[in-house]
């Protein structure tokens, strides 16, 4: 089974920074593309960062230059460095991978729960 846990939501202002991980554990063979989501009260989830195995990150206009999407290897931890928050970035967090484990070669996709950031004006 594999678990993706997400840590290091939280509340700050507008203006600060967090940093929140995720980590896969379980039976992994290999990890593609892994991504991070949110979604607020009312509205869609949306992508904020995604970085491929081989390094390549990719961001939305409304995060560009403010978040940084980061992994050490080619597995987890991966990071998302969040800083020049706005309360509009307020959001539960959700990470996002596309896991291939042991015995096969099809990536599905697996979700953390969730974490929350609430930035105050």
């Amino acid at each position: 089974q594999v678990q993706l846990v997400e840590l290091g939501g939280g509340l700050v202002q507008a203006g600060g920074s967090l940093r929140p991980s995720c980590a896969a554990s379980g039976s992994i063979s290999s990890i593609s593309t892994l991504g991070w989501y949110r979604q607020a009260p009312g509205k869609k989830r949306e992508l904020v960062a995604s970085i491929t195995s081989g390094g390549v990150t990719k961001y939305p206009d409304s995060v560009k230059g403010r978040f940084t999407n980061s992994r050490d290897n080619e597995k987890t931890p991966v990071y998302l460095q969040k800083k020049s928050l706005k309360p509009k970035d307020t959001a539960v967090y959700y990470c996002n991978a596309k896991i291939a484990i042991f015995g096969s070669t099809h990536y599905y996709d697996y979700w953390g729960q969730g974490t929350q950031v609430t930035v105050s004006s």
